[in-house]
């Protein structure tokens, strides 16, 4: 366990607990969460605790080109219900995401600090958001921090209105890596629905390998 201070650095990711906790304080400037991201460390941590920076073992990822597309989803995508944009209304996204109640979750992680550390990413080009509209309405949509130097996505949160937005966001922003020859979007930690879309575990190893090539 490390404890941060002002000055910009992280121990190697290798160095954390076993449940991935790497290090603890710090701050949420846009220097320190690039050299986060680029380092394969994410922040995670809830309004009551102090902040918390994370390596899990194993990582859950995404390869493009994996991407699992239902009947039900091909039919929605097909019938043009949604309209799609990038980076049109980021502080809605991002918004949404903190509020919208998710199932066995009584609370968020995306407290207002979080909000605008993330913010300040995205005026500075580093965050990104996708939007999922119906009849002009924000429904759906994700947002989380671009590498492109390294062809990496780091995927942050995903909200849905709707039946389905979100897996439209996702659909479109894997599309989108596919098209950039991205090698992969970080889902960071393990869950049903994102093993559903193609989502899976890789060793830490492999990562921050795939992360650095």
């Amino acid at each position: 366990m490390h404890f941060l201070t002002e000055k910009i650095w992280f121990p190697k990711p290798e160095e954390t607990t076993s449940d991935g906790l790497l290090a603890i304080g710090g701050n949420l400037s846009v220097e320190r969460l690039l050299l986060a991201y680029n380092s394969g460390i994410f922040p995670w941590f809830e309004a009551d605790q102090p902040l918390l920076w994370w390596s899990p073992d194993p990582r859950m990822v995404l390869f493009p080109e994996k991407f699992k597309v239902s009947k039900s989803l091909r039919k929605i995508l097909n019938n043009g219900k949604f309209k799609i944009t990038f980076n049109l209304n980021f502080s809605e996204v991002i918004q949404n995401c903190a509020t919208v109640p998710r199932k066995g979750q009584a609370g968020t992680w995306i407290t207002a600090e979080m909000q605008n550390a993330y913010l300040n990413l995205h005026k500075d080009g580093h965050a990104v958001s996708v939007e999922v509209w119906e009849n002009d309405e924000l429904v759906g949509g994700l947002y989380g921090v671009n590498l492109p130097n390294k062809k990496v996505f780091c995927g942050e949160s995903m909200f849905s209105l709707v039946s389905d937005a979100s897996k439209v966001a996702f659909y479109h922003l894997s599309e989108y890596a596919k098209a950039h020859n991205y090698k992969f979007i970080d889902c960071q930690i393990y869950n049903d629905h994102l093993e559903s879309l193609g989502a899976e575990e890789v060793r830490r190893t492999a990562f921050l390998r795939m992360l650095k090539a």
